[in-house]
């Protein structure tokens, strides 16, 4: 089955009938869910179910839980996190280990609710002139420790029967701008960016799927990373990503002109999904006919992410709290 080049959302709690009839229409490759589609756990397995029905698969469902500000599912009914940053500092020498334990706790959320992917791991390397909207998502300052923390990210989410999608490739940590509200320019020469930005995406270039950044490099390219054929070839040849590459978000602001063309545009630079998010149904539509089925290397890629979909091991949760709540103090015997 040919998927569409696409990944969609929801309204709400539960599909409209009019929703059930586009996703039908269009098979998107995937969904991703946001804390208007999140209620109970009942409702949440009810709406993923309602989602696959609709395409007649197991569609990938992902969605964004980090922990810190940017998480969909809350206490009481699932666990708050502190912002990765916080985490990461607060654990010291047994940081990997914490962090690998933190997102086995999230993928065993996730994955009893029916949601098999997160936009996890993060590893923009954060500095000092990072915007806010990203710095405490970050996992460090140099791009040897967040290539640990994210490859410890990746396996407790892998292990634990989750998907990861590796984020903002090739790097979004010197962004001064959110991208979410403008297009963050970056002017740092190519040899900066190769040894740190694009570094801890290179140590995780065997994930199944990456995510853009809306960011513009101008050693490389004027146009944002997202949309331009020299970036998204550095991101295959230079950093050797072989996985699924979705865009980030093409309904922010950091993006020029209408949705339709920023879908083709992506698509005709490199990558293979487009994600679109918060959109009206008219808009989801244009999009997805906009974009099509995928191409053969898409299809490709998206079948070889799937594959990489796992039955998690059964573990004591309770254990594994206790484990990094030792680790989070300082002890390591538990």
């Amino acid at each position: 089955m040919r998927f569409g080049a696409c990944i969609l959302d929801a309204e709400g709690l539960r599909l409209t009938a009019d929703e059930k009839r586009l996703f039908a229409e269009v098979n998107p490759f995937g969904f991703i869910l946001f804390a208007r589609n999140i209620d109970t756990p009942e409702q949440v397995r009810a709406l993923c179910a309602e989602m696959r029905e609709a395409v007649g698969r197991a569609a990938p469902i992902t969605i964004d839980q980090e922990g810190g500000r940017v998480q969909r599912l809350r206490a009481p009914l699932w666990r708050d996190w502190l912002p990765p940053l916080e985490h990461v500092a607060e654990a010291r020498a047994n940081a990997a280990q914490a962090m690998y334990l933190r997102y086995r706790l999230i993928a065993a959320e996730l994955y009893d609710l029916g949601i098999d992917s997160n936009c996890a791991p993060l590893v923009d390397v954060a500095g000092q002139d990072t915007h806010d909207f990203l710095k405490n998502r970050c996992y460090g300052f140099d791009a040897g420790t967040v290539a640990r923390m994210g490859r410890a990210v990746a396996e407790g989410l892998l292990d634990g029967g989750v998907l990861p999608v590796v984020k903002h490739i090739p790097g979004h940590g010197r962004a001064v701008v959110d991208s979410h509200l403008d297009l963050p320019g970056v002017d740092a020469p190519l040899s900066d960016l190769t040894g740190i930005d694009f570094a801890p995406f290179q140590a995780l270039n065997d994930l199944p799927m990456g995510m853009t950044a809306h960011v513009v490099y101008s050693e490389i390219d004027a146009r944002p990373a997202t949309l331009s054929p020299k970036v998204m070839q550095l991101i295959r040849d230079e950093i050797e990503f072989e996985g699924l590459i979705m865009t980030d978000d093409i309904s922010m602001k950091a993006l020029n002109g209408s949705l339709p063309e920023i879908a083709q545009g992506s698509l005709a630079a490199g990558c293979d999904v487009v994600l679109l998010c918060n959109a009206s149904l008219e808009d989801r539509r244009a999009v997805a006919t906009a974009a099509g089925q995928m191409t053969d290397q898409a299809q490709d890629r998206a079948e070889r992410a799937l594959a990489a979909r796992k039955t998690p091991q059964q573990v004591d949760i309770r254990a594994v709290e206790a484990k990094l709540d030792a680790l989070l103090n300082g002890r390591g015997d538990v």
